[in-house]
């Protein structure tokens, strides 16, 4: 069940081209409810979707007393207050709706809704308690991650301050590992649509914690073979796409992901771990690391059926 309600700023036009995607973006009255609506407006800045603001209420258990109807509708109406407020967020020129749904999940509440629409993505901010401008996964984005059968956008904390961002790279974590999921096929969709550049990210790390000339040379071997596949990649890449590469290098993983630099502007896509089930997002270890270390936002793919 759910109520929804159609909006457009006053400038704004209703898309009419059926191929229009459209973002499901999770809200709640909290900071980082707003870092998913501003995330969720500079992906329709560079792609033209259009927005469904949804905010998921729990239906009322039957406990025999009179009212329950009631409490039930001021609770929706209590939901459809913060969709507002969220939907002030917005700019003019873009074209969104407020929806009201009910279900027992947050979580599944999004994805049906999702599913439901078509949506190319669900977007959702993590919490409040992490490190600014930091990924911390919150129960229904950790949820999101390890169920969603449509790519799952994440905002990091306080990303509600880049009101102005305007996306203009796409960061894509190519895997090193032979049959590991990649998440290019996706990335240069959206990188034709949103005339966005790309940037292929190979990660090296020895997970040593010796320094030794025999650790050196391994280390110089992996970024060879490393640099090789990003080549090897970005041939593959359509010609008119700006293509960049990039190793990341480090004596951990962790240290290798501490010396990449990230713009403003970055957003990084990653493909699912193995361990998922196929057509379903599933964070694994390395994308979980990404996560942690990178200041822009992160769209996580589902792995391939």
């Amino acid at each position: 069940m759910s109520t929804e309600t159609t909006a457009t700023r006053a400038d704004a036009e209703t898309p009419a081209d059926p191929a229009t995607p459209r973002l499901t973006v999770g809200y709640l009255a909290t900071p980082s409810g707003a870092d998913g609506v501003v995330l969720a407006v500079a992906l329709a800045r560079v792609t033209g979707a259009t927005i469904d603001l949804v905010c998921v209420v729990r239906p009322t258990p039957y406990d025999g007393q009179p009212g329950l109807a009631q409490y039930q509708q001021r609770i929706e109406a209590q939901a459809a207050d913060w969709l507002s407020e969220g939907a002030a967020l917005i700019p003019a020129g873009f074209s969104y709706r407020t929806v009201v749904t009910v279900n027992e999940s947050f979580a599944e509440g999004l994805t049906s809704h999702a599913i439901d629409t078509g949506a190319t993505m669900i977007v959702v901010g993590g919490t409040g308690d992490g490190l600014l401008s930091r990924h911390t996964l919150g129960t229904v984005s950790n949820e999101l991650v390890h169920s969603s059968p449509v790519p799952v956008a994440l905002a990091p904390r306080g990303y509600a301050d880049r009101v102005d961002a305007v996306l203009d790279m796409v960061t894509v974590a190519v895997p090193v590992k032979p049959g590991a999921d990649n998440p290019l096929p996706f990335a240069e969709k959206l990188a034709e649509r949103a005339k966005l550049d790309i940037r292929l990210l190979s990660l090296v790390s020895l997970e040593s914690p010796f320094d030794d000339d025999g650790s050196r040379e391994v280390r110089t071997a992996q970024i060879a073979v490393a640099r090789e596949l990003l080549e090897k990649t970005r041939s593959e890449v359509k010609p008119e796409l700006e293509v960049d590469v990039l190793v990341a290098d480090g004596t951990t993983l962790d240290e290798a992901l501490a010396n990449l630099p990230w713009d403003t502007n970055d957003i990084v896509a990653i493909g699912s771990g193995h361990l998922g089930s196929p057509n379903r997002v599933f964070l694994g270890s390395t994308a979980s690391r990404i996560l942690r270390w990178t200041t822009a936002p992160v769209i996580v793919i589902p792995k391939r059926g």
